[in-house]
């Protein structure tokens, strides 16, 4: 279950030394792919790299990288039983997250990490990893509804969950794009707390930055990813300026054209599963703000033919299906609804009943064919492959679908 607060985690860790220095970094949307680009480009300009991001993708063990390598299993193992003795010996009643986060921190330690990139697991302010008091840089990225139950209904008091990882004198970058309601509560932040400065993206000095622009005139990328991707190149840039200001910023460029992030607009061949030979487009996208960029990505790459889109959803439990829905599909469109598979470490998360997508997109007007896989993922991509007849696929609706379908296919390769 999930248990807002700071004190088990600080419990967890106590005898703990933390030598290494962190980029926190909280939002709503765009956390992880920050993180990766970030990690990437300090990589790249030779720091000793750590990284906790959450959910896991495919292991447990996977949402912890050293030196951009996933840790290996033995590895963590170790780590975990030494957090769960320290659980248990002191009664701590820390949650799987917490005692996940502890195990990531008590590893960058051990590992003589010298830079940590740490995603905030759920809101900021409460979260297990605030523990972080003196993080070399802040992060705030897309920030909008979603864990509303936990963090309120407003997307001001959301906002003020998020910019609860705010630090005095720790400098601060974030996506300008935000709702000025979501900037008025982050730049009211720094002023209480003394946090700052605050460095907005995209700024002038992005836009005139010539590796970025590029960078960018290279990559195939959305306006979404090159915004992720400034915020990197800003944070990072303020990382060599703290701590190695003699290193070129062209190592991070570098870094930033090697970075990895499964799951976001990633183009995936399944043919091993289906026999299709066109590729599908996997991506974690599960609220209404990623389900509105993913939906404007659709309509500008993949509805280029004669063919509707075939869907594969799968959501958790509590989202607004409606809005969601929304953007995603179009009358024609055809749906095939299923639910992910139980999520290791996180008992709490439960998938939606594929009945209530379908009946949800049937309510929104969508005509196509409509089919309930049930649990049965495999089966899902493999009536959709059916379905579309070479026509555009995607895969969406949670970051769990996503594992499930990474996992088939590195268990069937």
């Amino acid at each position: 279950m999930i248990q807002p607060g700071l004190a088990r985690m600080g419990r967890l860790l106590q005898h703990t030394a933390l030598p290494w220095r962190a980029v926190h970094v909280a939002g709503t949307n765009g956390k992880g792919s920050v993180c990766a680009y970030v990690s990437a480009m300090l990589h790249a300009a030779k720091f000793k790299i750590g990284r906790f991001t959450s959910p896991h993708l495919i292991d447990r063990w996977d949402c912890i990288t050293i030196g951009e390598e996933v840790i290996d299993q033995s590895t963590f193992r170790r780590a975990e039983r030494t957090v769960e003795d320290r659980d248990s010996t002191g009664a701590i009643g820390a949650s799987e997250f917490e005692l996940l986060a502890a195990t990531a921190f008590t590893l960058f330690t051990q590992e003589k990490v010298e830079v940590a990139i740490i995603e905030v697991g759920l809101g900021g302010r409460q979260d297990a990893t605030n523990v972080i008091e003196h993080p070399l840089v802040t992060i705030l990225t897309k920030i909008g509804k979603d864990h509303q139950s936990l963090l309120g209904n407003t997307i001001e008091e959301i906002a003020s969950h998020k910019t609860g990882i705010m630090k005095r004198g720790v400098p601060c970058v974030l996506d300008a794009t935000n709702p000025m309601n979501v900037l008025h509560v982050i730049e009211a932040t720094a002023q209480e707390t003394g946090a700052g400065p605050l460095h907005p993206i995209p700024s002038k000095e992005c836009k005139e930055e010539a590796a970025l622009r590029t960078l960018f005139d290279k990559e195939d990328w959305e306006h979404h990813q090159q915004t992720n991707v400034s915020l990197a190149y800003c944070a990072a840039k303020l990382v060599l300026q703290q701590r190695a200001p003699t290193t070129p910023t062209s190592a991070l460029i570098d870094g930033a054209r090697r970075a990895r992030w499964p799951g976001r607009l990633q183009s995936l061949d399944i043919a091993v599963l289906t026999g299709r030979q066109e590729t599908v487009l996997l991506d974690g996208a599960h609220n209404a703000q990623s389900a509105e960029v993913l939906g404007l990505c659709v309509n500008k790459k993949l509805r280029t033919g004669q063919h509707p889109v075939t869907w594969v959803i799968a959501l958790s439990l509590g989202k607004d299906l409606g809005e969601l829905l929304s953007f995603l599909c179009q009358p024609a469109d055809n749906v095939v609804a299923t639910e992910f598979s139980p999520v290791d470490g996180m008992p709490w998360v439960s998938p939606t009943d594929p009945d209530i997508i379908l009946d949800t997109a049937q309510f929104l007007g969508v005509t196509g064919l409509l089919h309930n896989a049930k649990r049965n993922v495999l089966g899902a991509l493999q009536t959709a492959a059916g379905i579309a007849a070479g026509g555009p696929v995607v895969i969406c609706g949670s970051l769990y679908l996503v594992s499930d379908v990474l996992r088939l296919l590195r268990d069937k390769r």
